[in-house]
Formats: C-alpha cells, structure tokens, sequence
C-alpha cells in the first residue's frame, strides 16, 4: 500500500465525506503515503438526505486491505458533539491527529427565487458548519499540543469550489457557503500559525455525486490509455502534500485543482483606485467609477453565465 516516497509516514489524517467521491480519493492516497486515516462518512444521499449506511467502513476495508491502517467514524460533524467526537477518534485510535481535511457536502440546488429557506440552512450547515466545527476542535487539540511544548506540525486542507470564487448560477446556497470557507480558511491560517497550523483551501474540479451530470465519465476504445481529466484521484495529491510535513511555511493559499493543472488563486486584490481626499456627491462618485472601471480588467464570468 505505502508508496515510495511515503511522504505521511506516521501521521494520523481525518477526513471527513470520505465514504466515496474527492474524500474516499482523498483517504486512499494519504494511506498509500503511509497515513493511519479517520474516515469521515455519515452516508447520506446527493441532497443529504439518509441513504443508508456503510460508506465510511467500505473504505476502511479498502485501506486495510491493501495494507494501511484505517478507522471507520460515523459522526455528524456539522453538530458539536459529532465534530469532537471526530478529533477523538483520532486520539483513541491512533494517539494524535496531524491533518484535518475538511470535505464533506451535499447539494440543493434552486435559483435563488426558487430556493426554500431549509434548502438554505441545509447547504451552509454542512459546508460551512461542517467546515468550522472540526477546525475548531483539532485546533483546540493542537493548541494545548503547542502550550504543553508539543509544537504540532498540524495540517488543515479545506474544500472550497470555484462556485465560491467567482458564483455559479443555480447555487446561490452553495456558491455562500464555499466562499465562507475562503474567508475561514484566511482567519485561521493567520489565528493558528503560532501553535504550528497551516490552513489552506483548495477549489477542486472533478466527478463526483455532485457533478458526474458536469463531467461525464471519459471513455476509451479497447486497448487504449485515456488521461481522465475529472478522476478524483487527480486532485487528491495536492491535498497529500498540504497535509503532509513536506508543505512547511505553506498557509493561508487557495489552490484550484483540475486533471493535470494546479494554480495558485490571488483573491481580492486593490485594482484603480481614485481619492479625492473629501466627500464625492453622487454625481461625482459615478463618474469616477466608470473611468476606474474602464482602467481595470473585466471580471471573470459567473459559472452558467458562458
């Protein structure tokens, strides 16, 4: 099981939504690289919605079946109890935790005058919620790791989405939410890097539940080798190294992630900029900003606008 290279020998890694999709991709390829791994799985449908049970221990026997070590979690980590009692498994199982990969989600889809307010409250509780829930948990841990004298060299890799970068017509939910977890991503690589955190984000694109329709599976002719784009196992070893040690003084950095391509993502930055030192009446302020828009480059359309 264990590569070469094994680049996370002896660290523990979480994941969470990882009974199948990016996070069952994510999980086997931290295990190949010699991680004991908590998979994170609550088994729920596409719409989160109960679908039965089971996806989080198929992957653990996957792991323990090519030679790692696994262990099954079945927690809600949108709720307290389910976020700490994933940080415990962890402890109990394997005697620490190292990297928290943030990735479970779901879709309800609606145009914004058609999305009900439970569709809503249902999208941002799993990926924002259950984003910020095991965050706050493992960097509680690893805080009082670093008071005690036992500076970690702790990981977190968040999923955000190119819906929350530039919006995605269809997803208001969604596209919030992911661009929550941008802005949480930014607050706690800046909170935690003294305690020997690195928070990063990526915004992957490939097949999953959620976009199998988006990207359909590549097919080949018999006999040949087909590069598959928008395999989930092409995002999962960016995530390996931001979780491993390997990634030191990397923190605070979102990172799109496609078939072969990786890019750094630069956010919000100044653009033209006018100050006139005093008020503007409106008349003014309008005719400022249309000579500021001209100067600057246009933005990147909104997913679904192309």
């Amino acid at each position: 099981m264990t590569s070469p290279t094994a680049l996370c020998a002896g660290r523990v890694v979480a994941v969470t939504g990882a009974g199948r999709g990016l996070g069952r991709a994510h999980a086997l390829a931290f295990a190949a690289e010699g991680a004991n791994v908590v998979v994170n799985d609550l088994g729920v449908g596409l719409d989160g919605s109960k679908a039965g049970s089971g996806p989080a221990q198929r992957v653990v026997q996957e792991i323990r079946a090519a030679g790692g070590e696994a262990v099954a979690h079945g927690g809600d980590i949108a709720t307290a109890d389910g976020a700490a009692s994933l940080v415990a498994t962890a402890l109990d199982s394997f005697g620490r935790l190292d990297t928290l990969v943030n990735n479970a989600g779901f879709l309800r889809d609606r145009t914004l005058v058609n999305l009900d307010e439970d569709d809503w409250d249902a999208v941002i509780r799993v990926h924002l919620k259950g984003h910020f829930l095991p965050l706050k948990y493992a960097a509680a841990h690893w805080r009082a790791e670093a008071k005690a004298g036992r500076v970690p060299e702790a990981r977190v890799i968040n999923t955000s989405s190119g819906a929350g970068l530039l919006g995605s017509v269809g997803q208001g939910n969604y596209s919030a939410a992911k661009a929550g977890i941008v802005g949480l991503t930014l607050v706690a690589a800046a909170e935690m890097g003294r305690y020997g955190v690195q928070v990063n984000a990526i915004a992957p694109a490939a097949r999953t539940r959620m976009t199998e329709e988006t990207f359909p599976e590549t097919m080949a002719a018999p006999g040949e080798g087909v590069f598959d784009a928008m395999a989930p196992e092409n995002v999962s070893p960016l995530v390996v190294w931001l979780g491993s040690a390997a990634c030191a003084g990397v923190t605070g950095r979102v990172f799109e992630a496609e078939g072969g391509r990786i890019t750094v993502m630069e956010g919000w930055r100044p653009g033209p900029t006018a100050d006139r030192g005093a008020r503007w009446n409106p008349a003014e302020a309008g005719e400022t900003v249309a000579e500021l828009l001209a100067a600057s480059g246009p933005p990147r359309p909104v997913y679904g606008t192309r």
